[in-house]
């Protein structure tokens, strides 16, 4: 007994002084990367109690205090939300303290990248203090959680946006033969890949011998929104480019599909899944790994692009060149005196996460749809359909906007 307690106090230490040097290292270069980390893990956490915790959960009497003890799939669905909750309350105050930081000699700057040993502690602190709150609690940010995700999504469709026509502007600025054809060829292999996918929504969705007015709607109507964003793309006036149209093209039949898959798995229109009741494990590993993916991705893109925000204001003193030619000493002092600016705004890329923590928690739980529906299903029922149609077609409209917006207001930049 006393070798194993001496033995499990040597683990205990090793994997501290491990999770010190891990937190140690990490650079100011790496700093996103690590709050990246440290988002999959909470959903790799979300993930694991909602398959394992329910029995705990129901033995805990301040959140079982109901008459009659709900299904199973509530408390899942209840250990996904607080999860998601103390991992939005804890990017929020992250967002909240880093409000107004221009430069890097600010002493929240240092906040930011560093300190990573407490962060982890505070994060564990807070996950691990959402399972007190009241039930109530809970239930409010479930609801608006809906919204926050609706906002995410939005914000990844600008992103999207802001990345197809920067490589289109990136390839045409070359002004040689070579780029203009593989900006061809890749418009064509987008347009192939569309039309080959939208053949196959008709025989995934619209099965034979049901009546599927709803999905031949959605499918249909992402097919003229193709022909249009070509269209509009190919104007004399607009002076586009058909690369971007070929991949908003791909991305909203994409969104089609999406959507229609998350259709109930007994609705008679859902012939990809009307004849599975349950879901294997690689395939929700699969979505999991799909949203982590997603998520950093549009965390670390939406913390330096510039279409949603520039670095701040940062102090131009002491730029300008010097008045004699042999005060280069003075000046290289100065530039070294000189604060550098921050080069993405951390209180948006904090709020990226936290909007990012509702999104999943309504993938985890199926828009809180799990409950009797799809327990077992991991971004399942009906209001996901509708998120993600709805998605798709504000894509369309942000996509020729941003074609047509010049044309409107000429004397703009966009």
């Amino acid at each position: 007994m006393w070798a194993a307690s001496c033995l499990a106090s040597c683990c205990a230490a090793c994997a501290c002084e491990a999770c010190r040097s891990v937190a140690g290292s990490i650079s100011r270069r790496s700093a996103r990367i690590a709050y990246c980390g440290l988002f999959a893990l909470s959903l790799v956490v979300s993930w694991i109690l909602r398959e394992v915790a329910a029995p705990l959960l129901e033995s805990i009497p301040w959140i079982n205090h109901f008459h009659k003890t709900p299904d199973r799939e509530w408390f899942e669905t209840d250990a996904v939300l607080r999860v998601s909750l103390g991992n939005f309350l804890f990017f929020t105050i992250l967002a909240v303290l880093m409000i107004g930081i221009k430069n890097q000699k600010d002493p929240r700057d240092r906040l930011h990248h560093g300190g990573w040993m407490a962060k982890i502690v505070c994060w564990c602190i807070v996950v691990f203090l959402m399972f007190f709150v009241p039930n109530g609690i809970v239930s409010f940010y479930e609801s608006i959680s809906k919204f926050g995700s609706g906002l995410f999504l939005l914000v990844q469709v600008i992103l999207l946006l802001d990345f197809v026509h920067a490589w289109n502007e990136n390839w045409v600025s070359k002004d040689e033969q070579f780029w203009y054809m593989a900006l061809l060829i890749i418009s064509l292999v987008c347009y192939i890949a569309t039309f080959s996918f939208t053949g196959l929504l008709f025989h995934w969705f619209t099965p034979s011998g049901h009546e599927c007015g709803l999905n031949t709607f959605f499918i249909v109507l992402t097919l003229i929104l193709v022909f249009v964003f070509a269209t509009v793309a190919l104007h004399p006036k607009v002076n586009g480019s058909l690369l971007p149209a070929s991949i908003i093209s791909l991305y909203c039949t994409y969104l089609c599909y999406s959507g229609l898959s998350s259709e109930p798995r007994d609705y008679e229109c859902n012939g990809l899944h009307n004849h599975s009741k349950a879901i294997s494990t690689g395939s929700l590993t699969l979505g999991l790994l799909t949203t982590v993916l997603s998520v950093v991705y549009s965390a670390v893109r939406a913390g330096s692009s510039t279409t949603f925000v520039s670095s701040p204001s940062s102090p131009r003193a002491g730029s300008e060149k010097p008045l004699l030619p042999f005060d280069k000493v003075e000046e290289q002092k100065d530039k070294k005196d000189e604060a550098k600016p921050v080069s993405y705004s951390y209180t948006f890329f904090h709020l990226i996460f936290s909007l990012a923590s509702m999104y999943s928690a309504m993938l985890l739980t199926g828009w809180s749809t799990s409950v009797g529906e799809s327990g077992k299903l991991v971004d399942v029922g009906w209001p996901s359909v509708w998120v993600r149609i709805v998605t798709g077609w504000a894509t369309a409209a942000l996509f020729i906007w941003s074609l047509v917006a010049p044309l409107i207001f000429p004397d703009r930049e966009f």
